[in-house]
């Protein structure tokens, strides 16, 4: 087997480049990088949360990296009252979700988001999280919707095998597939932190599952 190796300084370095040649993020000028053991770091500070955000995931399309750590703090220009956030988030989840929005509620705290209630479908999670990120006053965002919806195991370990095959970023041979009621255990070696996280995708895609334990390493 070969082995596949990079030096932090090499990632740090791919990290930053990432960073800074992302479209989606209009200012990584105080956003510092450090990396140990594959582990990346970003520091320093930003003027709306989407940089923060954006940030986070440029990181973790680099091959190499193992793990992120977000702790860049979000300074907005100027503060929005949390009521003001809330009756703005509340529309844009409507927006998002159309009929399902009435099991979602917006809380706020201190421009701090977060979404609570219930989803049929991961998807709609996904959404109503996408939905809010990008209000301004918004300083990160948590997301507490349960998925709760009725499929078989089988059925669920199937659509994600398949999904897996489909996928053009990942190995499905190198992943295996354990399914517990409608949680979702993912097991195997892949060579990037973004074909894992695109595995993970993979699964929360599958109709039916709560929750996903991705056990997948890097090496």
């Amino acid at each position: 087997m070969v082995s596949w190796f990079r030096t932090d300084a090499s990632i740090k370095k791919d990290v930053e480049d990432e960073i800074k040649y992302d479209p989606s993020i209009i200012d990584d000028s105080h956003i510092a990088v450090a990396v140990k053991d594959g582990v990346v770091t970003l520091t320093g500070f930003v003027k709306r949360y989407m940089d923060s955000y954006y940030a986070e995931k440029a990181a973790k399309r680099v091959s190499g990296v193992k793990g992120v750590a977000n702790d860049i703090e979000v300074k907005l220009a100027s503060e929005r009252t949390d009521p003001e956030i809330a009756e703005e988030a509340v529309k844009a989840v409507k927006r998002e979700l159309w009929g399902a929005a009435d099991k979602v509620k917006v809380v706020v705290k201190n421009g701090w988001l977060t979404l609570e209630g219930e989803a049929e479908w991961n998807y709609q999670k996904e959404w109503a999280e996408r939905a809010v990120r990008s209000i301004t006053g918004v300083k990160g965002v948590t997301n507490m919707i349960v998925v709760k919806t009725k499929v078989t195991p089988t059925e669920v370990k199937r659509k994600i095998q398949d999904a897996l095959v489909r996928s053009a970023q990942v190995d499905a041979d190198r992943i295996t597939v354990e399914v517990d009621g409608s949680k979702v255990i993912l097991r195997g070696t892949v060579r990037s932190w973004a074909e894992k996280q695109e595995a993970e995708r993979s699964a929360w895609a599958a109709p039916g599952v709560t929750s996903v334990d991705n056990r997948i390493t890097i090496g």
